[in-house]
């Protein structure tokens, strides 16, 4: 199982599912979301793409998606953001440095 890149796909990956813009002009993201109940030797309509924003789970398509860290080094370099967790902790660190 593999990416559009050539990256090897995992269950449990943070992935960019991309397309075909208006009119057919340009690519854009489609949705992102952890990749879960992929089968190893298909790269094409395998798995299911659970999204980041809640929803229902959709098909994933591998051939047309990108592990999280690669569109992130594509777009500049950019470093992930901090964990959900991390963010509570900075939040809570905040809110008691106010008082």
């Amino acid at each position: 199982m593999h990416y559009r890149n050539g990256r090897e796909a995992k269950n449990g990956d943070v992935i960019v599912s991309v397309g075909m813009g208006i009119a057919g002009y340009g690519i854009v993201v489609l949705r992102t979301g952890v990749l879960h109940n992929a089968q190893p030797g298909n790269d094409y309509c395998n798995g299911t793409l659970v999204p980041l924003t809640g929803g229902a789970p959709e098909g994933a398509c591998l051939a047309d998606c990108f592990h999280i860290d690669d569109v992130l080094q594509m777009i500049g370099g950019a470093e992930r953001p901090p964990s959900v967790i991390s963010w509570k902790d900075h939040l809570m660190r905040c809110r008691t440095e106010e008082k």
